[in-house]
């Protein structure tokens, strides 16, 4: 491995991990703070509906981190294939990073925010509520897809 695309594969691992980081703080800390607002607060200043704004907009700018990550897999990941430096665990590892990345940014975001647009009585629908649960269980796939894409270019990297 030259020294340039050393350098560039450790930029890419930094943005992997960097993504991993921000989704895993989003859902582990900014979640649960931003959901239970009365308790920093001492008081019931917040609805869960506007609380799930709130969290709303902080997963619609890591959609936006998100993307660009995706069009970095696409260059970094694409170029590795070309040059037929490839494994199937880390090209299955990319197509979910790809897949689920995708449907986070633009069908389950798009989605939630025009259920919310619609009001507090469709955020407390059975439709709502399980797209909710289809973009957690989603984003959980991502994370794990993300570490796997880390561990892969990180074994290549340090050989």
């Amino acid at each position: 491995m030259n020294k340039y695309f050393r350098m560039v594969t450790m930029g890419y691992i930094i943005l992997l991990s960097a993504v991993l980081g921000a989704g895993l703080f989003a859902g582990i800390v900014v979640a649960p703070v931003t959901f239970h607002t009365e308790q920093w607060l001492g008081a019931d200043v917040l609805t869960r509906f506007q609380e799930g704004q709130i969290m709303t907009e902080n997963f619609l700018r890591l959609s936006f981190l998100v993307n660009v990550l995706i069009a970095f897999v696409v260059l970094y990941e694409g170029y590795k294939f070309k040059k037929f430096e490839r494994d199937t665990v880390t090209q299955v590892a990319t197509f979910f990073v790809l897949a689920t990345g995708l449907l986070f940014s633009q069908y389950y975001i798009p989605d939630i925010i025009a259920m919310q647009e619609q009001g507090v009585e469709m955020t407390k629908s059975v439709a709502f509520i399980n797209t909710h649960k289809g973009s957690e269980i989603n984003f959980k796939i991502f994370s794990l897809a993300l570490l796997v894409l880390i561990v892969q270019n990180m074994r290549k990297a340090c050989k």
